[in-house]
Formats: C-alpha cells, structure tokens, sequence
C-alpha cells in the first residue's frame, strides 16, 4: 500500500501523516502540493497509489490561489476559495482517474461539508440531530428581521465556506442590548481574523460586521446553550473513521466559541463521560457516526458535536473534510483505534479495507 498526498510542502498534516507512514513501515507518501494543482501544473501521481486530499493548510500561496492576493489574516472570500477549491478537487480526481490512482475521498462530499448550509440540509435530511437554522439571510436588516420572525434571542451567525471558526459570530440580543462574540476585528481594510475572541456591543458595530461578512453568504443557527466543565462552556470533536468513532476530543473555551487555536484549551474526556454516563457518551458517538454515515464516501470526517446544557441534548455543528488535526491524542479505548493516534488509525482502517476487496 502507497499513498499520494494532496497537501500543502511543509505543513503539520502532511508531515504527520509521513511520520504515520513511516512508523507503519510504508514508503513515505508522493507529494503533490496544492499550489500546483491551484496554479494548473501537469500533475504526477503515481499508479496504483491511495490518493489522501488533505487540506490546503496554512499555505499563503495556496491561500492566495484559492482566494484572491490579500492578507492571508483576512476574513471572506469563502465563495471564490469554495469554487477554486472544488475544481481543483474535480481536476485531482480526473488526474488519479486516468493515472489507475485512487481518491480515498469523494470531491462532491468535501465540497458539501465545506458548503455549511448544504451540509445542514444533508445532515436534518437524514434525522441527525442538527440546531434549527434561520432561513438565509444578505445582511445585518435581514438577520435580525429572521431572527424576530423565528423568535431567535441567540443565534451562531456563520459564514457560508468558513472554517476553524474564522468570521463566526455568536450574537445575542435584547431590548436595548445587543452583544458580538467573534475572533473577527474590523479594521479600514476589512474584516480580519484576529485569532481572539473580542466582544462588540454596539449595533452600529454588529451591523458593520454582518455586513462586511455577509457577501460571500451566512449560515444562521440556534444558538444551543453548551454544557460546561469546570464552569467553561465545551463541546467535542469526535474523528470518525470508516463509520467508527476512533478519537474524541474535549474543547472548553471561556466564552461561545471553544476552537482551540482561539484560546480554546482541551478538557477532561473522563469529566465528559461522568457528565453523559456510559449510555450517553455512546449515544454521542451514535450521533457522530450517524452524521459521518451522510459522507459514505468520505471514510474521515471531524464531527463537531454540540453538548447541551445538562448533558441532554446532543446536536451536530458541523462535519470536517479536514477534521483530523489531533496531534497527540489516542484514540478511544472502546474503539478500533484504541491507544493510536489518528493517522495510524487511518493507516490500518485503510489497509483493511484493501484486504477486503
């Protein structure tokens, strides 16, 4: 078994992956970079590897490829990194085709989770448990007009092809007040992402900022109070790999938002399981895995999924294309991966997946 590799040269994903390769005495994956495929280079892809797409990451110039030259920092363009990315995702796709290669992931699928209102439609579709959603809305007027009509105080405003929590607002609204929580700073420039959480009050400002977010399109959703451990607000991102739920992570933040790389920190998963019980916890991966099952031809996926207040209510925020980012965590010991970190994890389901056919 040998892998190609859709990544970006030099970022964590892909030198993790390596390691995992190595470590599994394979031979180190063939690399074709995303600023490559982006710019419309010949594309070399060995025969008869597995073809693993992996994230664009932190590559400015896949960035700027995908999005437009600009501050890599500044949030927006979803929509045109949305339709750069899944061309280039058909392109890869035709190219391991013709090459006797195969995708290890659906491009269609990656371009469905990276649509948050298509994957929504998917997820309630299929009676997994997701938070209300607002009809759509072009700005701020609009928002709040939809927010009265559904009777909505608290709702998570998010943009369209967003991700790790870049240009979402939790906002919360009442007579005479009204509150912003996003890592988005507005600046003479444009909106930009601070990687901090920062707090407007105002409706002059609130307004600004939908607006300013609005354009490349919203997602808007209930607003489920969380549950908290050690009075801090969490949820858990749980990796599903080939239908099983293989390594779960807590992640508690100080306010609504708990992405790590936002001030987030990781919580106790024992303290999560006390909260749940044992029946509980297993209905939360039940819920994971059921969401992850929409993908069937995406055998990884990151479910973030919502604890509500209690431990009662469960409901999915998202599915990730590229949710696997955990360094450092073993996987579950009631899973197939238990004590293997997720890469390795992935390593073996494929290769017994190839057994198998």
């Amino acid at each position: 078994m040998e892998y190609t590799v859709l990544g970006s040269p030099g970022d964590r994903r892909v030198t993790l992956f390596t390691a995992a390769c190595r470590a599994a005495g394979l031979p180190e994956p063939h690399l074709v970079g995303w600023p490559d495929v982006l710019r419309g280079a010949p594309l070399r892809i060995p025969p008869g590897t597995l073809v693993r797409v992996d994230s664009p990451g932190e590559s400015p110039e896949a960035d700027a490829l995908l999005r437009g030259p600009g501050d890599p920092a500044r949030t927006g363009g979803g929509a045109a990194w949305h339709a750069a990315f899944t061309a280039a995702l058909r392109r890869v796709g035709a190219a391991a085709g013709a090459a006797g290669a195969r995708l290890t992931r659906d491009p269609d699928e990656i371009g469905v989770m990276f649509d948050k209102r298509r994957c929504h439609v998917r997820l309630a579709a299929a009676g997994v448990p997701v938070p209300a959603a607002l009809p759509e809305v072009t700005g701020y007027d609009e928002l709040r007009a939809a927010m009265d009509a559904a009777g909505e105080r608290r709702v998570f405003v998010k943009p369209a092809h967003g991700s790790s929590g870049s240009g979402v607002v939790a906002l919360q609204v009442a007579p005479g007040r009204i509150k912003a929580v996003t890592p988005t700073a507005l600046t003479p420039d444009g909106p930009v992402n601070s990687l901090r959480l920062r707090t407007y009050t105002t409706e002059r400002e609130v307004a600004a900022l939908i607006d300013a977010l609005a354009p490349d399109g919203l997602h808007v959703e209930h607003w489920l109070p969380k549950a908290a451990l050690d009075g801090r607000p969490f949820d858990l991102r749980v990796v599903v790999v080939r239908g099983a739920p293989t390594h779960a992570v807590a992640r508690t933040g100080s306010g609504p938002l708990t992405n790590l790389h936002l001030g987030g920190a990781r919580g106790d998963l024992a303290a999560v399981r006390d909260l749940l019980g044992p029946a509980g916890f297993r209905r939360a991966l039940d819920v994971c895995a059921d969401a992850a099952a929409c993908f069937p031809g995406s055998p990884v996926a990151g479910v973030d999924l919502l604890v509500g207040i209690g431990g009662r209510r469960l409901a999915v925020g998202e599915v990730n294309a590229f949710g696997d980012l955990l360094p450092n965590l073993a996987g579950l010991p009631e899973g197939p991966a238990a004590g293997l970190d997720v890469y390795t994890a992935q390593i073996n389901a494929d290769r017994e997946a190839l057994c198998r056919t």
